[in-house]
């Protein structure tokens, strides 16, 4: 009956849970009244609980002008009213101040906003001033990030004066390792400037078996790549290959890799990428070709290994899409 009762519109299911409730109270008071004048036990009245039940909130809807609103979230225990609130955005959960002035501004509620769309500061390793607000906080990172996507070297300076992040290179690879609100170009163009922080940010990626092309992705979902060649380009690619190797031991004595193995074999796959998947080219490099042009530079790489790079590019895609 559950599953008919939600294919109903919505004023028929409301109207249909009025009754219900109805029923149910007629036949409780019904069935009580036999019992007593049957001289029967009485049925017990049931232990009052935290917060009402679902018939009391549907029998104190009936009547009111606002049949089809939404049930009043302080009339239920403030656990589940925040429950329900913690699945708003910022923008709906002001909203909601404005009615649940006291659920609205919960700062359990801000703080999780807050980590989940800037999952490192240095201010949440601190101990938090008297009178801190998680909602005043959360103003200041939006703030500080719409100021960083215009000019990266001012935002980062906002953070900086409100006490939100320290000058130190780890700090800041962690902040935007773990934001995604950050506009690339501008990140870009901030990394170019601070090499301290790109090597920090580099660190923090594990590559640890994953196949070549499918880390590399990885790498350039972070940290994406500049839209033409150049120095920029290949310090990435380096600083790359140096990390992929030193999370994949194993894989290294295996296959013979080195870093310049890698760099060439990434090289190969970002040419390999823009041939494939450009519409301007043509005549598509075949595997065979691929094969051969790789291991004319990377002499220690089977063609059975070169061959699975391709097939990874030619089924997902550009490794730096």
């Amino acid at each position: 009956m559950g599953q008919a009762l939600w294919r109903l519109p919505p004023r028929q299911q409301h109207q249909f849970q009025e009754e219900l409730a109805d029923q149910l109270a007629d036949q409780g008071g019904a069935g009580g009244r036999d019992q007593a004048r049957d001289g029967g036990p009485q049925r017990r009245a049931p232990q009052q609980c935290y917060g009402p039940d679902i018939y009391h909130l549907l029998r104190t809807r009936r009547g009111d002008k606002e049949q089809n609103g939404f049930i009043d979230l302080e009339m239920l225990p403030p656990e589940l009213g925040i429950t329900i609130l913690s699945y708003l955005n910022a923008t709906d959960l002001c909203l909601a101040g404005c009615v649940w002035q006291e659920l609205g501004h919960d700062e359990y509620l801000w703080q999780g906003l807050c980590k989940s769309t800037w999952g490192h500061c240095s201010i949440y390793n601190r101990r938090l001033p008297a009178g801190f607000s998680y909602r005043r906080l959360y103003l200041q990172l939006d703030e500080g990030s719409l100021t960083f996507n215009a000019n990266s070297q001012e935002g980062i300076n906002y953070f900086m004066s409100k006490g939100i992040l320290v000058d130190h290179p780890t700090e800041l690879a962690k902040f935007i390792f773990y934001t995604r609100r950050l506009n690339w170009k501008m990140l870009r163009i901030y990394l170019d400037e601070r090499r301290d922080v790109l090597d920090e940010l580099v660190t923090l990626h594990n590559f640890s078996n994953q196949f070549l092309p499918n880390a590399l992705r990885d790498f350039f979902r972070h940290i994406h790549a500049p839209e033409e060649r150049g120095e920029y380009l290949e310090t990435l690619i380096t600083k790359f290959s140096h990390r992929f190797c030193t999370c994949n031991p194993g894989l290294v004595r295996e296959l013979g890799l080195s870093p310049d193995a890698v760099y060439v074999l990434c090289y190969s796959l970002i040419l390999l990428s823009i041939d494939l998947t450009s519409p301007h080219v043509k005549n598509k490099m075949s595997k065979r070709e691929f094969i051969r042009n790789t291991r004319r530079a990377a002499h220690n790489v089977s063609d059975d290994f070169v061959g699975h790079l391709y097939d990874n590019i030619y089924l997902i895609g550009h490794v730096a899409a």
